[in-house]
């Protein structure tokens, strides 16, 4: 069985990779399972994952959720909720194939959902904030169950193992998306477990994460009053409640989101143009309990497009490629020319420097 941390001591690693087809040609999961291959020294098997985009055209319009139960109990209890709250059109468990290196893995199920209109009159709440608040009350107070992702026409599978064994598993394959991203974890501080391996989700937002928050207790506690709740004993999770929160509930665009997260050092906002100065001193201070702190580099994946950023002193790699309408993001080189060998760009994103990719037209 494999040991959670704090039983032993492991070096920093991770490794994330992510494309995105700009024209919306879906792409076999296999290819980011692919993609992973070459990293796999910067895992050790106690967890990753894939989020896919576009990978559930018949059922677009519907909140896809992929649940964790620990037990039957867990099942029934949340499926109760479910039916009092939306209109299920499918159910199903999610296709699996039997894999020697995964093991203990829970109860996985998917639904397709809609918010029931009386139930969304009543809370007077727009669609987005209703499926939150559902997610966060699920993953809080239903024991032994976990939404892993809740999105539409999207999902996130995760498992603790490596990368190839976990995309194996899930049988990602049979599955096509006009982007994946992708994790494999190496954690320092945090536990090994299926609700812990990246990536985090909250409606068709994921984080996958290489690097260690040093801000964290900082950044949970401006969430948690915002109505969020931290419960996966890892870091990370915060990073997808501070993008939630910040382009969801704030309206605020990916640049200025990343430029609060990652933002330039005072004294490079010192050397500005008068309002841009006063535009990123007004974000700063506004949000100043959001600045993340430590070494990091993420790929944010959202509803037709993703973002990839990493930390203001560049500490973590990432580096990425161009080839015709796909653009890559990879921890290392060898992630995406191992699919992408003939590219037309390659470069490495400055420290903070976000890198914005979105689709050419909504599909």
């Amino acid at each position: 069985m494999l040991k959670r941390e704090g039983e032993i001591r492991i070096p920093a690693g991770c490794a994330i990779s992510g494309f995105i087809s700009k024209s919306g040609k879906r792409i076999s999961g296999d290819r980011i399972v692919h993609s992973m291959y070459s990293m796999h020294d910067r895992s050790n098997g106690l967890g990753a994952g894939f989020a896919g985009y576009g990978i559930y055209p018949e059922y677009k319009d519907l909140f896809a959720f992929h649940l964790f139960y620990e037990n039957q109990d867990a099942r029934e209890d949340t499926e109760k909720f479910l039916n009092h709250h939306f209109d299920m059109v499918n159910l199903s468990r999610i296709p699996i194939r039997k894999n020697k290196n995964i093991t203990d893995e829970p109860l996985i199920w998917r639904y397709f959902l809609n918010p029931l209109p009386t139930k969304l009159a009543e809370s007077q709440l727009d669609e987005k904030e209703f499926v939150s608040r559902c997610v966060l009350k699920i993953n809080t107070q239903i024991k032994g169950a976990y939404v892993c992702s809740s999105g539409k026409n999207m999902g996130v599978f995760k498992a603790v193992g490596f990368p190839e064994d976990v995309g194996d598993f899930y049988r990602l394959e049979e599955y096509a998306g006009y982007m994946w991203t992708a994790h494999g974890r190496y954690p320092t501080n945090t536990p090994g477990w299926w609700g812990g391996a990246h990536p985090f989700a909250l409606l068709d937002n994921t984080i996958v994460h290489n690097g260690e928050i040093s801000s964290y207790d900082a950044n949970r506690r401006f969430v948690e009053m915002f109505g969020y709740k931290c419960t996966l004993l890892t870091d990370t999770e915060v990073i997808t409640y501070i993008i939630d929160f910040l382009t969801r509930k704030k309206g605020l665009s990916l640049k200025d989101t990343a430029a609060i997260i990652a933002p330039p050092f005072w004294d490079v906002i010192d050397r500005m143009p008068e309002k841009e100065k006063q535009k990123y001193y007004t974000l700063r201070n506004t949000f100043a309990s959001l600045l993340i702190t430590g070494p990091f580099s993420i790929i944010l994946g959202f509803d037709g497009g993703l973002m990839a950023l990493n930390d203001r002193l560049k500490l973590r790699s990432m580096v990425v490629g161009e080839k015709d309408d796909m653009v890559y993001i990879a921890s290392e080189e060898c992630a995406i020319r191992s699919i992408a060998p003939d590219l037309d760009k390659v470069w490495s994103p400055k420290g903070g420097e976000p890198v914005i990719v979105t689709l050419d037209k909504k599909l």
